[in-house]
């Protein structure tokens, strides 16, 4: 008899309860929670349900929206009044506050009513942004 045949042949102490656990023995439960997983993640609603105030899809791309070249943008939401940007000037083409405010409105099929210019509660932050606040009509 070879080495490995007399090895095998002695009698193999039980496992303990942990290398039972960590080899995977308790894995009866795994497939039931996996599929309960699925079925509760499938169940969720879509995220592109939402709409904004004025009738815009939560989905749409604001940022691609205003028309403004994408290193111009740094924030586009919508607020009470209408719509709020923070944007580069040295980056955006001429007359882009009346581009992205147009663009903007247009998403809500207003016309532009008024842009306001406001300062920046911090400047230093971003030297350079504007922040405008568009109202549609």
């Amino acid at each position: 008899m070879d080495r490995n045949a007399i090895i095998a042949a002695l009698p193999q102490p039980a496992p303990s309860r942990r290398a039972v656990a960590c080899a995977g023995g308790h894995q009866r439960g795994a497939l039931p929670a996996l599929v309960l997983l699925v079925l509760v993640a499938a169940c969720g609603r879509a995220p592109t349900d939402d709409i904004l105030r004025g009738g815009v899809p939560a989905n749409t791309n604001l940022h691609h929206s205003t028309g403004l070249p994408a290193e111009s943008v740094r924030t586009v939401n919508r607020n009470d009044a209408g719509w709020r940007l923070i944007y580069r000037p040295h980056t955006a083409p001429a007359g882009a506050e009346q581009q992205a405010a147009h663009a903007l409105c247009s998403l809500e099929r207003k016309r532009v009513a008024q842009i306001v210019r406001l300062p920046l509660e911090a400047p230093y932050d971003d030297p350079g942004a504007a922040k405008i606040d568009v109202i549609c009509a």
